[in-house]
């Protein structure tokens, strides 16, 4: 497998996780207050998932990809 090809994929998988991610900070901010001590913790997932992400397109960009 390529270098690009190898950065698609993971760029494919991030986006999923990082869908998954946001959705889950929707779930949470949506039975707040109740929840309101996971806040830390979703965010943190959601935001290093979605940084991920930008650093592995930005990868596959400066690659031609």
């Amino acid at each position: 497998m390529s270098e690009i090809e190898a950065l698609k994929a993971r760029v494919k998988t991030l986006s999923v996780r990082a869908v998954q991610a946001k959705m889950d900070l929707h779930d949470l901010s949506e039975e707040l207050p109740s929840r309101w001590q996971e806040i830390p913790e979703v965010a943190a997932r959601c935001h290093a998932l979605h940084a991920d992400l930008a650093e592995a397109r930005a990868a596959l960009k400066a690659l031609g990809g």
